[in-house]
Parts: structure tokens; C-alpha cells; sequence
């Protein structure tokens, strides 16, 4: 059998100069795979004619609980470790593998479950109550799964930068790559130059060969400074299935966050438009995703975005009216508060810090151009009065630059 212990996911960007990562703080993995095989009857007779086999359909779930760092999301986007901000136009197009090495319990290796060409469909962070450990969820979609194993039975990534000069050959020997058992002849699951920020899939022959004899992957046209990236299985084990992170936080609680609501024009956020009495929150984003396909052409061709939502909810015990206040664009003590005059334009930070002194800041969320959207709540026997305010926009930006916020 093979315990969670051993399951270790890892991720793998496909565009620009993003390197693979294990995934930290992972709590569940929920893959959903559908074949979309389609019965085929006919008049006449007593039975199936057959099955047509549809491109799958892969749904990939996966919760973390937040631990401070924004790698993962950089990896999503195919975004340098340099970068700092990202807003949701930055999850349009890119893609990326995901993959779990398995090791059973008496330590023998299993194989890898692969998931290429995964896109971002969602994500969401919760704080659900003010003792919980805040945490992450991310959807994704794909089309493609497989399971390596026996002697194909470790995903390989090989990255070689092209130096100066013909700088073409990259010798995989210390790893050698074994035949793909379904395709007599080919090696490589994929092959991908970055060069001045472009990504492209190479096409064996014309873009690259490869000699089993020398076990030499040779690119057919190629200048310094480019980027390659290979993409194989082999019976040898790579050099990092799953590094281990001790240096960020094992998770972080609700105290060690601040919330904000106000309505921009005057500079950023004060002290009076911090939330007080907050017992739950949740920003939920949500994208209506266009992957285009092509007549002729199993594979996705086109990827984006048609339309994006990012739901806020904040429950808060009544107190006082600070958030209804602010939705009407009020001062305290305003003397009527008319929710047909909420404004759209409410914006709302949670920035998260490593804990409860809120000394060190290490990324936030902006949502912005906000308009409630529903406002609920009510009071039961023995219960203190709550309320819970939605909003409703499309744009968040996630940022580890506390000056962005």
C-alpha cells in the first residue's frame, strides 16, 4: 500500500525560466478523471455497437494551508521567482504538469502519476474561524493522465541553458531515458526552448533528435542563452522527488492576518478601515475558462480566460455597522444607512503575516471594485447577532510587495 507519506507531488511550469518545486503543505489531493466514452447503439441490433473514446476530462483539487510563501502561485502563472505581484490576467494562458512519485511502505518505488498540461480554473483562501489555520484551495483542469511504472517508472525534468558557441548537445546519461512501450522509437515525453521569454514545444527530427546509443539529445538550431527543457521517464531515479520546506512556516492561523475594507481615494488603507469582530472570511475566484480545440487535433490549442469572478464573504458579529458604513462610503455614525446606495467600488486586503506579532509581512490579496452583493444574518435564541456581508468583482491582485497593498 502506499501511504500519503510517500505520495509526493511536484510541479512542473511549462513556459518561461520557471523551475519545477515539490508542493508544501499539501493537506488533499483530489483528482477526478472522466473518460467520456460515448455508447454507440444501433436500430437492428441487440447489443453495443461500440464506444467512442472522447477526449478525457481531468478535475485536479488540491487544499493547502497557507505557510506565508508565494512560490506556488508563481509556479501557476510560470512566474520567475523575481516576481512579486501577479493579478488574474496572469493565469490566462499558462500551464504546467503536475506529478506524484510513489513509494510504498516497505520503500519500494512504485511509479509516477502524471498530469501534464494542467490550467488554473480556481483558487480560494478561508479563514473559518478566528482559531483556524488559514488554508488554500486550487481547481484545475486538463485532459491527460498517465502512470509510469516498471521500467518507465520516474518522470525525468532535464533543464540545460545553452553557453557560447554550438552548444547544442545534452547528454543524458546519468539518467537515461527509456522508450515510451506505447510509441517504438521515442524517448522524450516533450521538449521546450524558452528563448527572450518565448516558449516552444520542439518537434522531434526538425527541432531535435536524440541517439539511444549515445543517449545525446541534440538540438537542431540553437543560441546561447536559450533554455531547454526535457521532459522523460527512465528506470534511474531523479535527483529530488520532494525537498523538504522547514524553513517556512508549518501553518498559519487567523491571528496573524489583518482585513481591510474601504473605498479608494484616499491613499492606502488606515487604521480605521481595519475589520474588527471578523469571524470567518474568504476570497473564491473563479474563471470561465476558453480552451479551444481545432477540427483534426485532439489537443488543447488556445488557452484563456472568457471571464473571471472573485467572491469576498466576511462574518463578522454585529457590533457595530463599520462594514455596511464603508459599503455606503459613510463616516461613522452616519445617521442612514441605504443599502441601494452600497457603493461598487469597495476594495478589501488580507494581508497575512508568519504570526501573530505581525511582524514580518509575507504576502497579500487586494481585491478590488467590489460591489456587495448580498448581505446575510440574523439572530437565534441564546446566540449573539451575526452578519455576513458578500461582495462581488473581478480583479485581485496577490503580492508579496507590501507596498502594492
Amino acid at each position: 500500500m502506499i501511504h500519503s507519506s510517500y505520495y509526493k507531488p511536484r510541479i512542473f511550469p511549462f513556459n518561461d525560466d520557471c523551475s519545477p518545486s515539490e508542493i508544501d503543505r499539501a493537506q488533499a489531493i483530489d483528482p477526478t478523471i472522466s473518460l467520456n466514452r460515448e455508447k454507440v447503439e444501433e436500430i437492428g441490433r441487440d447489443g453495443i455497437v461500440g464506444y467512442i473514446k472522447k477526449t478525457p476530462t481531468i478535475g485536479y483539487r488540491l487544499t493547502q494551508l497557507e505557510y506565508g510563501n508565494m512560490e506556488f502561485w508563481r509556479k501557476l502563472t510560470n512566474k520567475a521567482d523575481s516576481v512579486l505581484t501577479l493579478d488574474l490576467n496572469d493565469f490566462k494562458t499558462p500551464t504546467f504538469d503536475i506529478c506524484a512519485y510513489l513509494t510504498d511502505d516497505d520503500g519500494t518505488f512504485k511509479g509516477t502519476i502524471w498530469y501534464p498540461k494542467l490550467r488554473t480554473s480556481g483558487f480560494s483562501l478561508t479563514i473559518g474561524d478566528p482559531d483556524a489555520i488559514i488554508e488554500r484551495g486550487f481547481d484545475f483542469v486538463g485532459e491527460k493522465a498517465v502512470i509510469w511504472q516498471g521500467a518507465n517508472k520516474y518522470f525525468i525534468y532535464k533543464e540545460h541553458v545553452a553557453g557560447s558557441g554550438n552548444d547544442d548537445e545534452i547528454d543524458l546519461t546519468s539518467k537515461a531515458p527509456i522508450e515510451d512501450p506505447d510509441n517504438a522509437g521515442e524517448y522524450m515525453v516533450r521538449v521546450l526552448r524558452v528563448r527572450s521569454g518565448a516558449t516552444t514545444e520542439l518537434d522531434e527530427t526538425t527541432d531535435w533528435t536524440y541517439s539511444d546509443g549515445t543517449k545525446l539529445l541534440t538540438i537542431v538550431s540553437i543560441q546561447t542563452s536559450d533554455i531547454i527543457k526535457v521532459y522523460y521517464t527512465s528506470s534511474t531515479a531523479p535527483d529530488v522527488q520532494f525537498a523538504l520546506n522547514d524553513a517556512d512556516p508549518a501553518g498559519i492561523l487567523a491571528d496573524s492576518c489583518d482585513i481591510y475594507v474601504y473605498i479608494p481615494g484616499s491613499g492606502k488603507p488606515s487604521s480605521s478601515d481595519y475589520m474588527y469582530r471578523v469571524q470567518s472570511a474568504t476570497i473564491d475566484v473563479s474563471f470561465d475558462r476558453e480552451d479551444t480545440k481545432e477540427i483534426g487535433n485532439r489537443e488543447v490549442v488556445k488557452r484563456g480566460i472568457r471571464d473571471k469572478t472573485v467572491a469576498v464573504t466576511l462574518g463578522r458579529l454585529l457590533e457595530e455597522f463599520t462594514m455596511e458604513e464603508v459599503l455606503r462610503g459613510v463616516a461613522s455614525g452616519y445617521g442612514k444607512i441605504d443599502i441601494e446606495k452600497f457603493s461598487d467600488q469597495v476594495t478589501v486586503i488580507i494581508k497575512v503575516y508568519e504570526d501573530d506579532t505581525k511582524t514580518t509581512f509575507k504576502y497579500g490579496l487586494k481585491a478590488t471594485g467590489l460591489t456587495g452583493s448580498e448581505l446575510r444574518g440574523g439572530a437565534g435564541i441564546n446566540a449573539y447577532v451575526n452578519k455576513e456581508n458578500a461582495l462581488e468583482g473581478e480583479n485581485l491582485t496577490i503580492t508579496s510587495d507590501a507596498g502594492e497593498l
